[in-house]
């Protein structure tokens, strides 16, 4: 047989018997098929070296001397034939070399992905009673790694990384489950380690194939079919079948799918849709309810919708109250967020006689989150459409829910072996508030009535008891009382804002006001959150609308006057977002901004704030430029920049047509008390359409009617009193058509005041205005003149200081010195310095001259006009 057919030969005798040694289970057959290979490899290497020997005479001795060199080395080479034992040991000692240096470098990440793959070859290798020890050491020192990491992190400052604190997360839980089998043998482990390793018992090693857990229960020949007609199939064409033994199982592989790409979420609902159905204990039920509200808020995370729909809002809703119902059922049993997960999915947890069995949950955040996604979805609906007002609606079933998880953390609590804080507590009894606070007493009265009445009458609340539900303002006031006793600062401060809120929406502004400044909320306001600004805002302007309901016009101006001044109403209130030209706004914070807004329902209509304060500012800025108009002496005072601007705007016009909307009204109604007409500009305010909005509006117009007749008669005064020596009270009655008795004491209170230099004769019932000092048109201007020119002079003086930093005068040298040198040196005497210091000197020198020869030309000019004004002035006296 030539050489090519016999390396053939040994090569695939060679080849197959490894495929025996790896894939069979006798040892023994192993050893011996081992010898064959070697002694048919000798042989080989027999009948080669032979006929190489004969077949190479022809070859010079150069060739023969280099293939028996390669011969040779073939030779010396050994052959290590491994059995299926030690190779896997081998393939598990490289994954423990690879997870002990990933150790070192404190790498969780590669951790993870090893331990993983350790699992699976100790899978392959199974053992009478126990693993293999380098594996027992293996997982024990992770454990103590692990534990020695999560310390340190405690009280380092210096963070993890997003991917090693994922590692490190999913370690965790890895280690707790997989350790909890292998417990007995850490034991031995760790109390003697280098015993235990050094043990020569001898591990017996069965290769066996791996299994896979089936995620479900396939049973074959069992067909369920639907109304359909049809039925579930799962892989490989077989009916899949639910049962209540395989709850755990389904449940433990939808929670490990959550957030991982690729995951079908509706058919994980559809899954858990009928769990619920085939659950058959209270535990399993609770477990399947809560895993199943989960995935349903997880249906709008990742995704293009920026809201839950309805219909799964809808779903998540019923399945809340189910729950409630289940734990209100089964007092044995309590969901809380700290309490451990139950390991063991083949059996349910069997609580004993008296115990309470907790369940890893929370039922506070369900609440929180059902809420939120109504919000989100109210912020996205548009308000003028029926739709918004079918979402609506479903406030009304979201209170009961709250109302309900509310009595039963109140249960929790009672419970002293449970240990709870009043955190869970006061973030429902705050959701509470925030859904009564900005509403009227009567329709609160029905949202708590309705609610009730779905609370079995069992079932009482401590904090707010069902018979309490009729007194609205008593309601408010526990709610918030109890948030001050038992919440921290952001959470107190919102429920006193929410409190002082509903003071003013319903007309109790005495006590809201108190409440406020009491509160000093404004001093340090812009340390809280945005959400809480925004409340703060929208209970101050609540507050400056009760004054305005209240008669209090100049309190009413001087709180709104705020945010109204600012031009930002929208923004402030997050009622819209303000898009300017020239903003710099990043998409993040417009995105940001857009979910702080507030649905329209709970809106504070912006038109009826800006009448408001318009005519606030008209009833107290006409006034005073009649005041300062007719006393030029008088330092002029502005109340409202905003109202000024938007009447010197009107007044330039050239025609003004009819009003057409609330600011024309005012501004035209303003034109009209200047000038005394007082019925014209009464009748302009009443137009407004906006009035009908507010609760009482005859009552409003009536008020506001009354004070325009008082306010035309201080403006009348103040614009006539210099040509007047004495004028009757009945004549100003009759004018104004009020009473002479309100007249006297309008003329009264404006001479205490000092704002009319007059005195009252009660006997002939007449007003004596005391003649003063009267200044002409010209001296009035000429003193306008003198201010100005005053003004100008202090301006350019504060200008030369800042230019000269303080050393105007600095120049003013006697001879005897110069300037301070440059490079060159300091320079003494006249100028001496070295080099390029004198030129320098010389420069700066020449700057401060021009700068002070204009600054003294400029005061010479101003103070020739002073003397000029003060030469008039002496002239015209």
């Amino acid at each position: 047989m030539s050489r090519f057919f016999t390396q053939g030969d040994s090569s695939s005798e060679s080849s197959s018997s490894d495929e025996e040694e790896l894939y069979s289970d006798n040892e023994a057959e192993q050893k011996s098929e081992a010898e064959e290979s070697e002694e048919e490899e000798a042989s080989e290497e027999e009948e080669s070296s032979s006929s190489d020997e004969g077949g190479k005479s022809g070859a010079s001795k150069f060739l023969r001397e280099a293939a028996s060199s390669d011969e040779s080395e073939d030779e010396d080479k050994i052959h290590v034939v491994k059995s299926a034992k030690d190779k896997r040991l081998e393939e598990l000692e490289g994954v423990v070399k690879i997870i002990d240096n990933a150790v070192k470098i404190n790498d969780w990440s590669t951790i993870a992905t090893e331990f993983d793959k350790l699992n699976r070859q100790v899978t392959k290798i199974t053992t009478s009673d126990k693993a293999p020890k380098i594996y027992i050491k293996t997982i024990s020192d992770l454990e103590d790694f692990m534990n020695e990491t999560i310390a340190k992190q405690k009280v380092s400052t210096r963070k993890m990384n997003a991917t090693n604190a994922r590692g490190l997360n999913a370690m965790k839980q890895k280690i707790k489950r997989n350790n909890k089998d292998h417990q007995a043998e850490i034991d031995k482990f760790r109390e003697d380690k280098f015993e235990y390793m050094m043990s020569e018992e001898e591990e017996d090693v069965v290769p066996v194939e791996k299994t896979k857990k089936s995620k479900a229960v396939y049973m074959e020949g069992i067909d369920i079919r639907d109304d359909e007609g049809f039925s579930t199939v799962g892989r490989g064409g077989k009916t899949l079948q639910y049962t209540p033994e395989s709850i755990l199982k389904q449940l433990r592989s939808i929670v490990e799918s959550r957030g991982k790409k690729n995951t079908d979420r509706a058919e994980q609902i559809r899954v858990m849709e009928k769990l619920r159905e085939v659950a058959d204990t209270p535990y399993r039920t609770i477990r399947v309810l809560l895993t199943l509200i989960s995935t349903r808020f997880d249906l709008t995370t990742g995704s293009t919708a920026t809201f839950m729909s309805q219909d799964n809002w809808t779903s998540a809703e019923h399945e809340f109250a189910d729950l409630l119902e289940e734990l209100e059922a089964n007092r044995n049993m309590v969901v809380l967020e700290n309490a451990e997960e139950w390991e063991d999915d083949e059996k349910p947890p069997q609580p004993a006689a008296g115990e309470t069995l907790k369940i890893p949950g929370s039922v506070v955040s369900v609440v929180e989150r059902l809420d939120d996604e109504l919000t989100r979805s109210l912020q996205h609906i548009d308000p003028h459409t029926a739709e918004y007002i079918d979402r609506l609606k479903d406030e009304q079933a979201l209170y009961n829910n709250i109302l309900r998880a509310l009595l039963y953390v109140e249960n929790l609590k009672k419970d002293a072996k449970l240990e709870l804080t009043d955190d869970g507590a006061n973030r429902v009894v705050m959701r509470r508030l925030e859904h009564v606070y900005f509403k009227p007493a009567q329709v609160v009265h029905v949202l708590e009535e309705t609610a009730w009445k779905k609370v079995p009458s069992k079932f009482d609340s401590d904090i707010t008891p069902r018979t309490n539900d009729a007194d609205i303002d008593s309601l408010v006031q526990t709610l918030s009382t109890y948030l001050f006793k038992h919440s921290a600062d952001i959470i107190r401060a919102n429920a006193y804002l929410c409190q002082v809120y509903y003071f003013a929406l319903h007309d109790q502004y005495y006590k809201a006001r108190d409440m406020l400044l009491m509160s000093h909320l404004q001093e340090a306001i812009g340390n809280f959150p945005v959400k809480t600004q925004i409340l703060f805002n929208r209970t101050l302007v609540q507050v400056g609308l009760c004054a305005f309901r209240a008669n209090l016009i100049y309190e009413s101006q001087n709180t709104l006057q705020e945010i109204c001044g600012s031009g930002r109403q929208k923004e402030l209130l997050a009622q819209g977002v303000m898009i300017q030209r020239y903003s710099q706004v990043t998409p993040e914070q417009e995105r940001l901004e857009r979910q702080r807004q507030l649905p329209f329902h709970m809106h504070i209509n912006l038109e009826l704030l800006e009448c408001v304060y318009l005519t606030c500012s008209m009833l107290l800025e006409i006034p005073l430029l009649a005041h300062t108009g007719s006393s030029p002496d008088i330092k002029k005072r502005i109340i409202s920049k905003t109202y000024r601007r938007l009447l010197e705007f009107h007044e330039r016009q050239i025609f003004t047509g009819p009003p057409e909307n609330t600011r024309d009204h005012v501004m035209q109604a303003s034109r009209a008390l200047a000038a005394g007409e007082w019925k014209k500009s009464a009748q302009l305010i009443n137009d407004i359409k906006i009035w009908e909005l507010m609760a009482e509006p005859e009552k409003i117009k009536a008020m506001l009617s009354a004070r325009v007749q008082e306010e035309g008669l201080r403006t009348y005064l103040f614009t006539y009193a210099p040509f007047y020596d004495t004028l009757a009270v009945s004549t100003l009655a009759s004018m104004f058509e009020l009473s002479e008795r309100k007249v006297a004491a309008l003329v009264s209170k404006m001479i205490s005041h000092e704002e009319l230099a007059a005195a009252l004769d009660q006997v002939n019932s007449a007003i004596i205005f005391r003649k003063g000092v009267e200044l002409s048109r010209l001296q009035s201007l000429a003193l306008t003149l003198s201010d100005k020119a005053s003004g100008l002079i202090e301006a350019n003086e504060r200008t030369l200081e800042q230019r000269t930093q303080g050393t105007a005068n600095a120049f003013e040298r006697q001879g005897g010195q110069g300037g301070r040198g440059g490079r060159g040196g300091r320079g003494r005497g006249k100028g001496r310095g070295g080099g390029e210091g004198v030129i320098v000197a010389d420069q700066g020198r020449e700057e401060d001259s021009n700068l002070v020869a204009v600054h003294l030309v400029e005061r010479s000019k101003l103070e020739r006009s002073m003397f000029f004004i003060f030469l008039l002035l002496q002239r015209a006296t």
